[in-house]
């Protein structure tokens, strides 16, 4: 009998052995490897004895045998998003989503998809979308679940009311159970042997034992075997959590996608109000009715009048129609609705989508005020009983009464989901830390079964029961039901080696929580993690498993992971990164990872992490692996010898001030290229790279001369403060020029506050967090009488540095923030103290991209409603340049740093019609188009500049091209 018990070193050996010998995919049983898998998106964690990652069918039977003859257990694992711990465990991880990821098959004319388990459910959609169709099933996770994860869970998504859930879009498995041998699973089919007498023996029970409604997800879906329902065995084996085999392919069922789609947004007094009305709208066959309450919503974002809302999607084979078909939904909601709007703009429905979709994540914080005892960053909620479902029309008495049991236990929590099929998901913030916390999520979660069984309901609705919920189950269904579910698993997996402690025979549900682990006291660190109330493991416990940072591709804004999308390694998403993280704040204490920040695996990993900040912006939950990436080179280069590249460009502004004199005939050596290749050989930056120009004349010298010598009195209210940040000033200053030119049209005064000033930028990318603290306070005491000044950066990088980095690693000084406060990006600059002052009026299509730390940081508002007043059409690209800063020069990051360019910068230049201007406020931008597209970017100001000088009008003149008289 396989068992959850590690074998000693001798037996993990030779289990390695064996299944190198066996496998033609990667097996790996290194630390690495291990944590990356120790979690899910649960509060779970298991440490596995390795991981493999099967080409194909014959890979997976292969590596099943192997670890039957091994005794070891064995979990199959998709994207690894399960909420309820099934997707861990401590034996083998079999990784289906490296090279399982082929649309083997797509049937328009009979609407089928043949498909590996590997396939992302986004990519059977875009193989779907040509011929009309899709996959009906559609969780929040989409952009990276895939096809064998939700078969496992039985997912459903938003569109269940329309489409069903995935074992309703099932038609026929193919599975390979514990020990390697396969079975063909479809309507009428046997099944393991044993099956049809067992359910023979028991029809009254099956008959009788199972709830009805529509997201009954919880248990094995036994009563698909009743002779009147087929019997259906790949009905049965959906939502069986990885307990009963592996699939290799998968016949999935496709429907017909509306040609058009519309959304009517009903606002109702309260939760409960809009969960009585949800009902109502199902005879109007919407395609969804998604429900959340205000306490899930930071930004209105465009919703209607109300305390919570109703989003029911409809679909047409026109715009026209389904926009009639959705205000028919709401002139039928207005009795008890308190407002309603429909909305047919995509981008519209993309945004209000948006909030829903990101629920999963932003659940995992719940705000409120300080006096209400929550942390500036939100205080920590977790799954556990995520998805619930009842029957529909108790949905509102149900939660009225979850309320009223979240108040008993003195928890906290936002339910949202899917109101038409009587399914909630919820965030509660459990203390999982403490033993009494512990044991009253226990407590709280033996009361909450028993009122969602009152209400008729399923313990599980969506995500499955793994280990958050599978002891309970008799509670639901009754001992002698559970008791045929453990007999139904031992006819597939006899030896019990198919992820066990799931479903049957489960580990308590207080068992391997993943906290248990971690730290009990803070550990010391140099940034001050406000949001987390210092505690870098808080910090780092942000990371539940989502997965937003693994999707694969991404359009419009989104930064959120280039290093992930360009190498397609776990080990490079913010979600790997912070499991790799966790495992060393673990260390001795469990973690796979036992050196701590001398730790060579997170190194490596964070290696390539280009310290974009994406993910602060993008992660649901806003993960910042920017500064966790900072803090951990801080600690583990303390007292050693750093990389080349540390000194060379984490002192770039140093070496930039020396050199600045000399540039001249620095720049002609540059030229020379064998003393160039040495230079970059000395300095760790990468062979492909040109080594950038020097500026003649630093920005605030040519400034200084164009003012003349003398002293000169100016109004307060007329200067416009210039941050000379290192790049302007040395690399780039003919943008602070136009700046100039820009702010004096304006009618100000550009000034600098001094040369030599830096805000630590370079310091703090590479974790040199000491002397990054040294410089800014050095730059603060030569600021003096200036702070709180309104300052104008124009390099965004340094922008975002002086908005964030400066006040958390100078978190005892008042200074620090009062300097953060005043930071202005240039748009925004003239939007606040030159709102009257008009652009000239350029007429031109752009290209380009927004900096990645504007994105993330600063945001881009105020340059995108700049542009618009410029006349300057069309969408910058998302994503990063690849460069950032010193991570496109270091050695070995040439490959990624392009494969990040190709992403979306390049492809759109590439598409960019003759005349488009391309636009990159970011030093790093135009330097990767320079050296990578061979193509000349410019800032937003230079380009306004430019009209300046040209007499571009105002806009609203007329023009040469305009009517004449």
């Amino acid at each position: 009998m396989a068992s959850g018990n590690a074998p000693h070193e001798g037996t993990r050996t030779a289990l390695a052995r064996d299944l190198r010998a066996s496998v033609r995919g990667e097996v790996a049983f290194d630390a690495t490897a291990r944590a990356l898998t120790t979690m899910d998106a649960s509060n779970y964690r298991r440490v596995p004895l390795g991981v493999v990652a099967p080409r194909d069918a014959d890979d997976i039977a292969a590596a099943l045998a192997v670890c039957r003859a091994h005794g070891v257990p064995v979990v199959p694992r998709g994207g690894g998003t399960s909420i309820a711990g099934q997707a861990t465990g401590t034996g083998v991880v079999l990784d289906l989503t490296r090279h399982l990821r082929t649309v083997v098959e797509l049937d328009a004319g009979s609407r089928t998809a043949l498909v590996q388990p590997g396939v992302v459910l986004d990519d059977l959609r875009a193989a779907a979308a040509p011929h009309g169709l899709t996959f009906g099933p559609d969780p929040s996770t989409h952009s990276r679940c895939t096809i064998g994860g939700m078969i496992g869970n039985n997912s459903c998504g938003s569109h269940s009311v329309a489409w069903g859930t995935t074992a309703d879009n099932v038609h026929a498995l193919t599975v390979a159970r514990y020990g390697g041998d396969t079975l063909r699973l479809e309507r009428g089919a046997e099944g393991p042997a044993g099956l049809h007498d067992l359910v023979a023996s028991h029809l009254a029970l099956l008959r009788t034992g199972f709830p009805e409604l529509p997201r009954r997800i919880s248990g094995y879906a036994l009563d698909a075997l009743l002779p009147e329902n087929g019997p259906d065995p790949a009905r049965a084996f959906c939502g069986s959590e990885g307990t009963l085999g592996v699939v290799t392919e998968a016949t999935l069922r496709l429907v017909e996608s509306p040609a058009a789609r519309a959304l009517a947004v009903l606002g109702y007094a309260d939760e409960s109000a809009a969960a009585e009305a949800a009902p109502g709208l199902l005879p109007f066959r919407p395609l969804t009715v998604e429900g959340m309450a205000a306490d899930l919503v930071r930004e209105p974002a465009g919703l209607p009048r109300g305390a919570a809302w109703l989003f029911a999607e409809t679909g047409g084979a026109t715009p026209a129609e389904a926009r009639a078909h959705a205000e028919r939904i709401v002139r039928a909601a207005s009795a008890d609705a308190v407002d309603g709007v429909v909305v047919t703009d995509p981008a519209g429905q993309r945004a209000l989508w948006r909030i829903r979709e990101d629920a999963a994540g932003t659940a995992t914080r719940i705000w409120g005020s300080p006096q209400e005892g929550v942390p500036e960053g939100g205080s920590e909620a977790w799954p556990g009983w995520e998805d619930c479902a009842v029957p529909p029309a108790r949905l509102g008495a149900y939660l009225r009464d979850f309320r009223a049991l979240l108040a008993e236990h003195g928890l906290r929590g936002t339910p949202y989901g899917h109101f038409g099929d009587g399914c909630i998901h919820v965030r509660i913030d459990f203390d999982l830390l403490s033993g009494a916390g512990v044991a009253r999520f226990r407590r709280f979660s033996e009361d909450l079964a028993s009122l969602v069984v009152a209400h008729g309901g399923s313990l599980s609705g969506e995500h499955g029961d793994g280990q958050a919920r599978a002891e309970l189950l008799p509670r639901m269904y009754g001992d002698e039901l559970v008791a045929l579910f453990a007999r139904f698993k031992d006819l597939w997996d006899p030896d019990g080696g198919m992820n066990p402690g799931m479903l049957t025979r489960p580990a308590r549900l207080d068992e391997n929580l993943r906290f248990a682990v971690l730290p009990k006291k803070p550990v010391d660190v140099a940034f001050g993690y406000p949001h987390d109330g210092g505690d870098f493991s808080a910090a780092v416990r942000r990371c539940v498993g989502v997965a937003k940072c693994r999707t694969e591709q991404t359009s419009g804004p989104s930064v959120m992971c280039p290093s992930f999308r360009a190498t397609g390694e776990e080990a490079h998403s913010t979600r790997g990164r912070a499991r790799l993280l966790h495992e060393m704040l673990a260390g001795t204490a469990g973690g796979v990872i036992t050196d701590g920040w001398r730790s060579t695996e997170v190194r490596d990993a964070l290696d390539l992490c280009l310290s974009c900040k994406g993910c602060r912006s993008d992660c649901p939950v806003g993960v910042d692996m920017a500064t966790y990436k900072a803090e951990f080179l801080h600690h583990h280069y303390r007292g050693r010898l750093r990389p080349a590249a540390h000194y060379a460009m984490g002192w770039l502004p140093r070496w930039l001030r020396l050199a600045s004199p000399f540039a001249g005939a620095l720049n002609a050596l540059a030229r020379v290229r064998p003393l160039a290749a040495l230079a970059k050989r000395v300095a760790g930056i990468a062979p492909e790279r040109a080594l950038p120009v020097l500026a003649r004349e630093t920005f605030t010298r040519w400034l200084l001369r164009r003012q003349g010598k003398g002293t000169r009195l100016f109004s307060r209210d007329q200067v416009a403060l210039v941050w000379p940040d290192t790049f302007t000033e040395h690399l780039s200053p003919e943008v602070g020029r136009a700046a100039v030119r820009v702010l004096e049209a304006a009618g100000r005064t550009a000034l600098t506050p001094g040369s030599g000033l830096c805000c630590g930028l370079t310091y703090v990318s590479t974790g040199q967090l000491d002397r990054a603290r040294t410089v800014m306070r050095r730059t603060l005491d030569r600021l003096g009488g200036m702070l709180g000044v309104p300052l104008v950066v124009l390099e965004p990088s340094c922008a975002a540095t002086l908005r964030t980095d400066l006040p958390e690693l100078l978190t005892d000084d008042p200074r620090a923030a009062e300097l953060a406060a005043s930071v202005r990006t240039l748009a925004e600059y003239l939007e606040e103290y030159a709102p009257g002052w008009e652009p000239p009026y350029l007429d031109r299509a752009v290209t380009g991209q927004t900096h990645c730390h504007q994105h993330a940081v600063l945001g881009d508002a105020a340059d995108r409603r700049m542009r618009e007043r410029a006349g300057l059409s069309g969408e910058l690209a998302g994503g990063c340049c690849g460069l950032a800063g010193n991570f496109g020069f270091e050695r070995g990051h040439w490959e990624v740093s392009v494969a990040c360019a190709e992403e979306q910068l390049l492809p759109a230049v590439r598409k960019a019609g003759p005349g488009a201007e391309i636009l990159a406020d970011g030093f790093s931008c135009r330097t990767q188009l320079s050296q990578v597209g061979d193509v000349r970017a410019r800032h937003l100001v230079e380009v306004l500049a430019e009209g300046l000088e040209a007499g571009a009008p105002p806009p609203g003149a007329p023009t040469s091209a305009g009517g004449g008289g």
